[in-house]
């Protein structure tokens, strides 16, 4: 049964639409070939973090935009919209403490962002600045043994199955714990920004770079 949702490449291919150009002209505008676009929007190959920052950056339009639904004139609010979240959709990012998969980028608006997190930093010296930015988040861990540090609790240790709720504005930071090379959490970030997922994007800074697939 086909998605009910649009992948990335049918919103590349909506943004391209929408601007007028062609497969050519908006490979020159992107910097991303045009065999690579082709097969982007016929959902035959996904684009990894770098790419579509590339796009971002040259195109001058926030990430977000690269993963919204288009806008219609009067249109009544959205009360019955719907993700499947898949791996192979998700917007993918490494850092040296973690692997990112941030899961159903398409949706305009999110009020909570749902990612999957593989940790791997193992002290905090090794983690370096706790991470703040808006909202809460709930953390639940799925594999391996989590040890969480907050900036004004002691620290804890999460075994699989059990998780956490924080405010996002504390400083925070998810440890692989004792005995553990990694673990693996689904996570779930919620604001009243809009932006939200932007501003987890710009969290990564210079250190993000494709998951090798």
């Amino acid at each position: 049964m086909p998605s009910q949702h649009p992948t990335i490449g049918h919103l590349l291919r909506a943004l391209r639409t929408r601007n007028g150009w062609t497969l050519k002209e908006m490979s020159q505008r992107c910097g991303i070939p045009l065999s690579t676009l082709s097969k982007v929007e016929h959902d035959r190959l996904s684009l990894t973090y770098d790419k579509l920052l590339q796009i971002s950056q040259r195109l001058n339009i926030r990430m977000s935009e690269l993963f919204a639904e288009p806008d219609t004139a009067n249109e009544p609010p959205v009360t019955a919209r719907r993700s499947i979240a898949r791996v192979d959709d998700a917007i993918r990012v490494t850092t040296d403490n973690y692997d990112y998969f941030y899961l159903c980028p398409e949706l305009r608006r999110k009020r909570m962002i749902p990612v999957l997190t593989r940790v791997r930093a193992k002290s905090l010296h090794e983690f370096g600045e706790l991470v703040h930015h808006s909202g809460e988040e709930y953390v639940h861990v799925l594999e391996g043994r989590v040890e969480v540090h907050t900036e004004f609790y002691d620290p804890i240790v999460l075994e699989a199955g059990e998780g956490v709720y924080i405010d996002s504005n504390m400083g925070h930071a998810y440890l692989a714990g004792a005995d553990c090379d990694e673990a693996l959490l689904l996570g779930i970030c919620s604001s009243a920004d809009e932006q939200l997922l932007q501003a987890l994007l710009t969290l990564h800074g210079d250190n993000g770079a494709p998951v090798k697939k």
